[in-house]
């Protein structure tokens, strides 16, 4: 389960930020991409046994979840697939791979209490 690593690095870059910055961590906003690989689910579960019986285990993680958007050469605009596993335009049919968003996995805010 790479989610329960992903959820260990978030938390240390939290940590990190929140010593830095002189505060209390209360949440961690992140973007989750659905083309991205991590299971919402997953990470949420991971990132509470992470957190439990550290210094941050109040911290919240908010995901904000990221659709999958692919950019139509035929049409010259960015849509939104009907499946994320065949990645057509929904308009005229046209096969494409150029993903424009959807991939992220990233850590967007932190709040910081001082």
């Amino acid at each position: 389960m790479h989610e329960l690593s992903i959820a260990l690095s978030i938390l240390d870059l939290a940590e990190e930020e929140g010593q830095a910055r002189g505060g209390r961590v209360a949440a961690v906003h992140v973007k989750l991409g659905q083309f991205c690989g991590v299971v919402k689910e997953a990470l949420l579960s991971a990132f509470e046994m992470a957190r439990e019986g550290t210094a941050l285990a109040e911290v919240e993680l908010r995901i904000e979840e990221v659709p999958l958007v692919i950019r139509c050469a035929a049409c010259a605009v960015d849509q939104i697939p009907m499946t994320p596993y065949e990645l057509r335009c929904p308009s005229c049919g046209e096969r494409t791979n150029a993903i424009v968003r959807g991939q992220e996995l990233e850590v967007s805010a932190l709040e910081i209490e001082t």
